[in-house]
């Protein structure tokens, strides 16, 4: 899989309100694997799997099990990333959110849809849907990113907003505590990552700091995101083409090698040097997200034999017992990894 990162603001805003909760730094830092002066930079990047380990790390030395819905809650975003403080200087709640999503790969790297947070219409107000992939892996990102996307909002507007919470993964065993912070009902093992809110809360107005602040900010933002973009793997550069063009049936060498600029020639060679091929890489993202819409569960194994890229049903019921030993439908059905 591609090297997901996460910015070292948002590291060290969990590392601080996990020491403030009791934890050792020292203890923290050599759990995570993560050395002391690699956090002296908030702008710089860290693996998204040294996030994992510091997070786990933070429940168990702090001994709080919902820590990641606490961070969360108690940690504003403006504290650990620009994309709080461009938020901050929106108009409105949809501006922020529509900046939010443009600038998300600052804060953390996820697989996924593009934009990852998705409004979709719905009788009795608005979802705001997590597209994340396997979110279930690391359900604390799911449970932070939640609590920041509504107590946020909250510090600004404390009018009642948030009607439902779907979450993915089971109850984790704090469910009430999931109820207090959200103050909405929560619903464990659901189809979706999902939030509704009233249909009047895209319009709230914002604006806590002046226009000129936005332009510095996003000028700065775009610097970032440009610098991100620029240190990416190459198979990263060549699974997020492939996100964009495997529902078209276009997923040869040739046609990624020209989307990302490269001859078909250079491709292969700076993948090699890699450790990957570009059959490997298309073959692993196909496996990711056809159990992954699988899993959803909201279209059929026909569409997501179309959707990950095969001209034929059949074709994908065979790639797909290879990956997992199990057909898709019978996947589906949960009888996963029997023949």
């Amino acid at each position: 899989m591609a090297e997901f990162t996460v910015s070292v603001g948002f590291a060290r805003g969990l590392l601080d309100f996990a020491v403030a909760a009791g934890a050792s730094r020292h203890g923290l830092l050599r759990a995570a694997g993560i050395e002391a002066e690699a956090l002296d930079d908030l702008d710089a990047r860290l693996l998204f799997d040294g996030y994992v380990r510091l997070m786990r790390a933070a429940k168990r030395l702090t001994g709080d099990a919902a820590l990641a819905l606490h961070y969360g809650e108690r940690v504003d975003i403006a504290e650990v990333s620009i994309i709080g403080l461009i938020g901050l200087a929106s108009e409105t709640m949809l501006d922020a959110f529509n900046q939010l999503n443009r600038y998300v790969p600052l804060v953390v790297e996820t697989p996924g849809e593009w934009p990852r947070f998705q409004i979709r219409p719905a009788r009795g107000g608005l979802w705001m849907v997590d597209t994340r992939l396997t979110p279930n892996e690391f359900p604390e990102l799911t449970e932070s990113a939640f609590a920041q996307l509504v107590c946020g909002p909250r510090r600004i507007d404390p009018a009642p907003f948030l009607k439902a919470v779907h979450v993915t993964h089971a109850d984790p065993g704090y469910a009430t505590e999931y109820e207090r912070v959200f103050q909405a009902p929560v619903t464990f093992s659901s189809d979706r990552n999902a939030m509704q809110f009233d249909p009047a809360w895209p319009g709230h107005a914002v604006k806590r700091l002046p226009s000129y602040a936005f332009g510095v900010l996003c000028e700065r933002a775009d610097a970032l995101l440009h610098d991100l973009e620029r240190s990416k793997s190459v198979r990263g550069e060549v699974e997020q083409a492939l996100m964009l063009t495997l529902h078209k049936g276009d997923a040869g060498m040739g046609a990624v090698a020209h989307r990302i600029g490269m001859s078909r020639a250079t491709l292969g060679r700076r993948l090699k040097a890699e450790g990957v091929t570009f059959e490997a890489v298309l073959d692993q993202l196909r496996r990711r997200l056809a159990t992954a819409y699988l899993d959803e569960g909201r279209v059929s194994v026909c569409e997501v034999a179309y959707l990950v890229g095969f001209s034929e049903p059949a074709a994908f019921s065979r790639a797909f017992k290879r990956w997992t030993g199990s057909a898709p439908i019978r996947y589906r059905s949960g009888t996963k990894g029997k023949a």
